[in-house]
């Protein structure tokens, strides 16, 4: 991959934590998570990260400048977060609000102005900070749900960013996201990213679909097609360090805590559950699984030990403490029912462990138990993988955990199925060793080639391909030096003609056409155009004559009507391009109607030569799924008639394929040696007008999307600027 720019990765915590203790200020570095597993791939860039040292601003305001000095040698930059917005910023919107909505539990969320404000504030407070270092051509990729606003802001403050985003936890489906009532801000915060990235395709599927229900924007492939530019949205399962896991079993300090454990559990089948404490995790249930399983199974009972870590988490929140409570209750019960002098069915241990401790109960575990509720990904299931070099191991994984999607060597079951996880247990402690060498052999061999690297590695090649595609359907921006040409090049014409479009490109799109009648200012820019004798105005729609001659009997232009069927000079009389029946309308009709009668808020336009199906006010999926069928079905049933589907921004409209735009202004190129050519559409429909222009004229796409134009234009807005530009050209 090309590197341009400076490669800035962007995280709510940075990976060396700040703290200050007795006036001293101390670095620690993080263990573990994206912290460990980019360390090594962001030192080979150009690079920095940026985020929150893990201390309130006030702590440290004193010594912020050398906190920022200290870092600034692992190639980090701080953010000065307040303590009372880390209150309501990541313990409260963050944690509160979206992480239980985006784990399906929202009875658990909180939906409060003063947090959403807060979240609000800590993003603006990371882009202020980011908006010091980067420069035009730098590449961003921003992670997981703290920062959900951030590539909005980078997008609207500084032109010429690679913008990547990777979201850890899981993306809900659309009826659960949008139960948030700052969703929109929150999509639109997403997509001003260039590449959104997700766990599983599953995460994806849900994103695409909530972008489209509550924003209305179209995806194609996993493309977005949004305010003139195009967003990807993939896939990528995230890795883990393989070979630091693998070698961690056979260091000596690895070695010693295995000999440990080993003669406290003596002869006894281990099963290992590692989480932290959270509602998603599915601790309780797990719990209930493992005792059916020794009610069921009774032959197991003094031959395995379930060893349960439960590392603390957000203490003093009232739903952690709740389950801390059940949790040690539950424990206690099943011990006190099953317990015998010299075995205890399960050893409890909450706290934070050394990675040594950890590596060797993923070491010495028979079997892992990982069965959360909702869960991004799980890193355990894979870390637990790769650290059985001896083959000897079985994983039991939740079928809602992201892993399950690329883990299907594991025994999948439901974490809510306690009879099914039981009898789970019972056939991974009976497994065959072979069979468990060939399970855990075929998925080390994929954990170990797609690892955190080649993640990171695989993620930023797609941004760059993105970025190419962009360009791609983007085309040339017609400003700055290409802007000043093209005026002085009309101030200097002698004869100049304008072929305009009118929906999409004179105007913007309205939820009914009969909305979308000219404005004051529009017949103002156009009635100047039309004082300058050498210009000629050529109004080019899909729209009949009587509209168009009604919004624009006052003005001297040009118009083509039905998109080339009708044409009509100035002070002229309405005519055809050609003789036309429209006795096909019969067959046609019944086929449109049925699929209106199918599609709530779609509705019928009939014209006298083409009939159109506008679907603009119907529910986004049903009209794609509606739209697709329609195609279908009109394709076949015109196959042996000389009409044709033309589809166009949310309507589909059937006329004769010996029509077009490109033919109609043919008309008037050919009876005059013009001088100045200029043509702006928006659609398809007027790739046929791009297409006969010869090469030194003119011709603009207004909008998104690959087009036969030299130039593009963002809007109609940006059109209307340059229309103003020309029409006070003095002179000719």
């Amino acid at each position: 991959m090309e590197k341009k720019g400076k490669l800035i990765i962007v995280s709510n915590r940075l990976p060396i934590s700040v703290s200050k203790k007795a006036g001293k200020i101390s670095f620690q570095r993080s263990i573990g998570g994206l912290a460990t597993g980019l360390a090594s791939f962001y030192k080979e860039y150009d690079s920095l990260w940026v985020g929150w040292p893990g201390i309130a601003y006030e702590k440290i305001r004193e010594d912020f400048q050398q906190v920022k000095k200290e870092l600034k040698k692992d190639k980090c930059v701080p953010v000065a977060l307040p303590q009372s917005l880390v209150e309501q910023f990541y313990h409260g919107f963050c944690n509160k609000t979206i992480w239980p909505l985006f784990h399906y539990f929202p009875n658990y969320a909180v939906f409060s102005d003063t947090l959403w404000n807060a979240y609000k504030k800590g993003n603006e407070l990371f882009a202020e900070a980011l908006e010091d270092i980067l420069r035009p051509g730098d590449t961003v990729w921003i992670h997981d749900f703290h920062l959900m606003l951030l590539p909005r802001l980078l997008r609207e403050s500084i032109e010429d960013l690679s913008i990547g985003f990777f979201l850890h936890i899981p993306f809900p489906s659309s009826e659960i996201f949008r139960l948030m009532p700052w969703r929109d801000e929150v999509l639109e915060g997403l997509l001003g990213a260039d590449l959104v990235g997700f766990h599983t395709a599953d995460y994806v599927g849900h994103f695409l679909s909530s972008v489209r229900r509550i924003l209305g924007y179209e995806n194609s492939f996993n493309q977005i097609l949004a305010e003139n530019r195009m967003i990807q949205a993939d896939v990528f399962p995230m890795g883990i360090d393989y070979k630091t896991f693998k070698a961690a079993v056979g260091t000596d300090e690895v070695k010693a805590e295995i000999e440990r454990i080993k003669r406290r559990v003596g002869d006894s089948k281990v099963i290992i559950s590692v989480d932290r404490l959270d509602y998603t995790k599915g601790l309780l249930h797990r719990l209930e699984a493992f005792e059916r399983f020794l009610d069921r199974y009774p032959k197991w009972r003094g031959k395995v030990t379930f060893i349960l870590l439960v590392v603390p988490s957000r203490v003093g929140v009232e739903q952690y403490a709740k389950l801390k409570k059940n949790l040690d209750e539950m424990v206690g019960r099943i011990n006190g029912k099953y317990d015998t002098i010299g075995w205890i069915p399960i050893w409890y241990l909450y706290r934070s462990v050394p990675q040594s401790v950890l590596s060797a109960l993923y070491a010495i575990g028979d079997v892992a138990l990982i069965t959360p509720i909702r869960d991004g990904m799980n890193l355990v299931a894979k870390e637990y993988v790769a650290s059985k070099i001896d083959g000897n191991g079985v994983l039991v994984l939740g079928e809602l955990a992201g892993a399950a999607r690329e883990m299907g060597e594991a025994i999948i079951v439901s974490p809510l199925d306690r009879s099914g996880v039981a009898d789970a247990i019972k056939q991974a402690l009976e497994m065959p060793s072979e069979e468990k060498a060939l399970r855990i052999s075929a998925m080390q061999k994929r954990l170990e080639r797609y690892d955190v690297v080649r993640w990171a590695r695989d993620f930023m090649e797609r941004l760059t391909h993105t970025k190419e595609k962009q360009a791609m359907f983007m085309g040339k921006k017609l400003a700055g030096r290409d802007e000043a040409a093209l005026v002085k090049t009309y101030a200097s014409a002698h004869n100049r003609v304008l072929f305009l479009d009118y929906d999409g490109t004179l105007v913007g799109f309205r939820d009914k056409p009969e909305k979308a009648m000219p404005d004051k200012e529009l017949l103002e820019i156009l009635e100047r155009l039309t004082r300058q004798k050498a210009t000629e105005i050529v109004i080019v729609s899909g729209r009949d004559p009587y509209t168009l001659q009604n919004w624009f009997s006052s003005l001297k232009v040009n118009i083509i009507a039905e998109h080339g069927v009708w044409l009509k000079e100035i002070d002229g009389d309405w005519e055809m391009i050609e003789l036309l029946d429209s006795e096909w309308k019969e067959k046609v009709r019944p086929i449109l109607e049925l699929y209106t009668d199918r599609t709530p808020g779609s509705f019928i336009e009939e014209k006298e030569f083409s009939l159109v199906w506008h679907y603009r006010r119907c529910d986004p999926i049903l009209a794609t799924v509606r739209s697709r069928e329609l195609k279908d079905a009109l394709l076949q049933l015109i196959a042996n008639l000389e009409i044709g589907v033309l589809e166009g921004n949310k309507v589909i409209e059937i006329k004769n394929t010996s029509i077009n735009k490109g033919r109609a202004i043919l008309h008037w190129l050919a009876r005059k040696d013009y001088d100045f050519m200029f043509v702006a559409g928006d659609d398809w429909t007027d790739e046929d007008m791009f297409e006969v222009l010869p090469d030194w004229a003119y011709s603009i796409k207004i909008g998104f999307g690959i087009s036969k134009a030299r130039y593009r234009l963002d809007s109609p807005f940006e059109l209307r600027q340059i229309l103003m530009k020309l029409a006070s050209i003095k002179g000719k």
